[in-house]
C-alpha cells in the first residue's frame, strides 16, 4: 500500500475551497482499474432498475447503487484513502449518499447540461445542506473529445443558484433526471455569464485518477464524439448529520444507511503516484 500520508491534504483542501474541485496526487493502479471495469461490465449485463439507457437506445448511460450488490464496489467505497479525503474535505464523518457510474458510450453518449448537483439533491431528496463531496474515478482515459466534465472553477462559492423548485420527492419520475433533458438544470444565459466571469476547466486525465467535486460547482459535459468510451465512477459522500429526513427516491439512488462508514483496506485497490 502506498504511504498516503496527510501531508498533501492541506493543499487539496485549499484548492477545493478555492476552485470547488481538486485532483489527488494519487491514482488507482491499472489492475485496480481493470477490476472496476470488469464489475461495470457485469452490472451493465445484469440490467435491472439501477441501469439507465440513452433515450431510444440500448446504450447504457448510467448505473446506480451498485456498491449495494457488487463486491468490488462495496469494497471500494470503504477505501481508507477515499474516506480520509472525503472526511478532510467535508470536515465531518461521512456515509455513502449516492453511488453511480455515468457512461458516455463511444459516439453515442449524450451531453449533460449545466447544473449544480445540489440542485437535484435538494429538490429531489430534501438534502438540507451541501456538506457533501463527490469523489470521481474515471474508468477510461478522459480526453477533450470523449465528453469530459467541464467545470466553472469558483462557482461553488456563490452557493445554490437555482432553479427554484425545492420540493422533496420531485415529480416522481427519477429517470427523467438521468436522461438528456433533466430537471433542475441551469438557465443557459446564466451559465454563459458564469463562464464569462470564472472561465472553465476540463477534468481530463488517466483512468484511475481521483478527483473531488463540491455539490455546488457548476458543471456540464458534451456529447462523446470520439471512438472511445468515457465511464466516470462517482461516490458522493455526505456528512452523517446531513442526511435527507424523508427520501422518496429508490434506495439505489439515495443511501438509507447513514452511520459513519468505517475504512477497510483491500490490496486489490492499490494506489500509486498519479
Amino acid at each position: 500500500m502506498i504511504d498516503t500520508d496527510d501531508g498533501h491534504l492541506p493543499d487539496l483542501i485549499a484548492e477545493y475551497e478555492e476552485k470547488g474541485w481538486c485532483r489527488s496526487p494519487y491514482r488507482f493502479t491499472d489492475p485496480a482499474v481493470d477490476l472496476l471495469r470488469d464489475s461495470l461490465d457485469a452490472v451493465c449485463r445484469r440490467g435491472g432498475p439501477e441501469v439507465v439507457h440513452e433515450r431510444g437506445s440500448t446504450a447504457v448511460r448510467a448505473v446506480h447503487g451498485c456498491h449495494e450488490f457488487d463486491e468490488a464496489y462495496a469494497t471500494l467505497v470503504r477505501h481508507p484513502y477515499l474516506l480520509k479525503l472525503a472526511e478532510a474535505l467535508t470536515g465531518t464523518p461521512v456515509y455513502v449518499y449516492q453511488f453511480k457510474v455515468n457512461l458516455k458510450q463511444a459516439r453515442e453518449g449524450r451531453a449533460w447540461p449545466w447544473h449544480q448537483d445540489f440542485a437535484f439533491w435538494n429538490a429531489e431528496d430534501g438534502l438540507p445542506r451541501p456538506t457533501a463531496v463527490t469523489l470521481a474515478v474515471p474508468l477510461d482515459d478522459v480526453h477533450e473529445s470523449n465528453g469530459p466534465l467541464i467545470l466553472v472553477p469558483g462557482s461553488h462559492r456563490l452557493g445554490y443558484l437555482g432553479p427554484g423548485k425545492i420540493t422533496p420527492g420531485g415529480n416522481g419520475d427519477w429517470r427523467k433526471n438521468f436522461e438528456a433533458d433533466p430537471e433542475h438544470t441551469m438557465e443557459p444565459g446564466r451559465a454563459r455569464e458564469l463562464v464569462t466571469s470564472f472561465g472553465t476547466e476540463r477534468a481530463t486525465g488517466r483512468a484511475g485518477a481521483i478527483q473531488a467535486f463540491h455539490p455546488n460547482i457548476v458543471h456540464s459535459s458534451s456529447d462523446n464524439a470520439s471512438p472511445d468510451r468515457r465511464a466516470l465512477l462517482m461516490v458522493s459522500y455526505n456528512s452523517v448529520d446531513n442526511a435527507p429526513p424523508h427520501p422518496t427516491r429508490p434506495e439505489f439512488l439515495v443511501g438509507r444507511t447513514t452511520d459513519q462508514l468505517k475504512p477497510k483496506w483491500d490490496e486489490r485497490f492499490a494506489l500509486e503516484a498519479g
